[in-house]
């Protein structure tokens, strides 16, 4: 069994070009990646119609946009975003940031 206890600051990797997702773990049941933003640098607004997605703010403050309301996400705090409803983040600080990011179930890996 690979390892399944992570340091996330350590396995955090940003790039100039766009934002970059660092995988921790993927099933069938779900995902769990760290997003590593660079300032300026977002995941644009998008939908999933039949999977929930959870957003927690590691480091930095990232700007997340849930339905029609965008709120800062700073470190600690976390968002949840149900199944059907548009959402993007956006990191507008100064500084990198990263954010854990969850999403059950896995919406490529799923089997019917």
């Amino acid at each position: 069994m690979s390892e399944l206890i992570f340091d996330t600051g350590a396995v955090a990797t940003f790039s100039e070009e766009k934002y970059r997702k660092v995988n921790l773990y993927e099933s069938h049941r779900l995902f769990c990646d760290v997003y590593c933003l660079l300032p300026g640098q977002s995941q644009h607004a998008h939908v999933h119609n039949d999977e929930d997605k959870i957003y927690h703010a590691l480091t930095g403050t990232c700007d997340v946009q849930i339905g029609d309301a965008t709120r800062p996400l700073p470190p600690g705090h976390t968002a949840i975003v149900p199944a059907g409803v548009e959402h993007a983040i956006t990191n507008n600080s100064s500084g990198p940031a990263t954010v854990l990011a969850v999403m059950a179930p896995h919406p490529r890996l799923r089997k019917e």
